[in-house]
């Protein structure tokens, strides 16, 4: 999206930053990618669920009514959030094990010889589920590489590995690891060309980008709350008249109704509360008629915040001998990967957590990616940014780092 001048978010980090009671602790978070710190207002959504009347859904009760009206914000919130159709989400433990789900659901569609379509630039959520269930069925995998040494996982290395046979391609908006924001709705058109779905993961660019299904082409778009200010749970958002397609194990006197056929158990109606608070708190930091208007507005202030910082960061790694930093991609959020000359990555983090920044050391389920860069199975330090980093904490990691290597 173009803002308009009218449409220019003033950003106040420190306004911002008085919202999250963890800051008050003293710590610098760069952890955003591996969960944020939450607002008040979500907590006190996640408490207030609690003590209020709460039954399973229904509309008979007092609690019945409760469940059931927090079931239907947060479809809508999360609608909002993705350009998505509330009857379309589908929520979840997590993204993982709403991933296992639907590879065990689509796996049964498939055929021996048809092919599966992952990434290297994956985090093992959008990889191995789809392994299991492909080999389940007696299906191919076929993998797309990025570029280790640009960051870049390209259209062209998708297509290379399309065929008619292939039934699905998973593929990520943004790297966990590295930030890449790799050109998704040409590898969706592609795919579509091939008569292929196509499953995102948008976990790590959901809290950092504006996000519209249809405009990134994805058939299921997914997602976690507590990366953007939310608490521990997975979302799905999906088209009505796909999902209705699909036919998941479940018990049998649950509900085939979509989306609920897919929601196995009772769902957590208080993290759903704390979802739409989370929703709700970004939209309130933007601008426009509508909570989707406001959304993007604000998820656009927040990337030019973001962004700003993390040119800082990267000058100043630029400046401390012995630093790589291996984010390289044109597209990408604001999450640096590096390494030290001769010095673990683990050192790094533990010296910056003795000093009250918190920049942890890992490949984050990433495996793939951080074998491919040669990185084995330990990975680098990863430096993520959130909407409550401001300047200061900055100057404690570079300065942290720059204690760290002996500058």
């Amino acid at each position: 999206m173009t803002l308009g001048q009218a449409d220019v978010v003033t950003y106040d980090v420190a306004a911002v930053r008085a919202h999250f009671p963890a800051l008050d602790a003293g710590y610098a978070h760069f952890d955003g990618p591996g969960g944020s710190q939450v607002p008040r207002a979500v907590a006190e959504a996640v408490a207030g669920a609690l003590v209020a009347p709460l039954a399973n859904r229904g509309r008979v009760t007092a609690g019945e009514r409760a469940a059931d009206e927090i079931v239907v914000a947060a479809r809508r919130a999360v609608a909002d959030l993705l350009g998505a159709d509330p009857g379309g989400v589908v929520f979840g433990r997590s993204m993982t094990q709403i991933t296992f789900d639907f590879a065990r659901t689509l796996a049964a569609t498939w055929a021996p010889g048809d092919e599966v379509v992952v990434s290297s630039l994956d985090h093992d959520a959008n990889v191995r589920p789809w392994l299991i269930a492909a080999e389940a069925v007696g299906a191919e995998v076929r993998w797309a590489e990025f570029d280790p040494a640009t960051a870049e996982l390209s259209a062209d290395a998708v297509a290379a590995v399309l065929s008619p046979r292939t039934r699905l391609v998973a593929v990520t908006a943004a790297s966990n690891l590295l930030g890449t924001c790799p050109p998704v709705r040409a590898i969706a058109d592609l795919a579509h060309d091939a008569g292929a779905l196509v499953y995102v993961d948008a976990v790590h660019a959901a809290a950092h980008l504006p996000l519209h299904i249809d405009s990134l082409g994805a058939d299921f778009l997914v997602c976690s709350p507590y990366k953007f200010l939310g608490p521990h749970c997975g979302v799905l958002a999906a088209a009505p008249a796909l999902l209705e397609e699909l036919r998941p194990q479940k018990l049998l006197p649950s509900t085939n109704v979509v989306p609920e056929r897919f929601e196995l158990g009772t769902l957590p109606y208080e993290l759903l509360a704390g979802t739409t608070a989370a929703i709700d708190f970004l939209a309130g930091l933007g601008t426009g008629a509508s909570r989707r208007d406001r959304l993007v507005t604000a998820m656009s202030a927040i990337g030019a915040h973001e962004d700003r910082l993390r040119r800082r960061i990267e000058d100043g790694l630029a400046a401390l001998p012995g630093v790589t930093v291996l984010s390289r991609a044109a597209q990408r959020t604001p999450t640096l990967l590096a390494t030290f000359a001769d010095r673990d990555p683990a050192d790094a983090y533990a010296f910056l957590a003795e000093r009250g920044v918190h920049a942890p050391a890992g490949s984050f389920y990433a495996l793939e990616p951080s074998r491919r860069l040669g990185l084995g199975d330990t990975g680098a330090l990863r430096i993520g940014l959130a909407p409550y980093v401001d300047d200061n904490d900055v100057d404690r990691l570079l300065g942290g780092l720059a204690e760290f290597l002996g500058v």
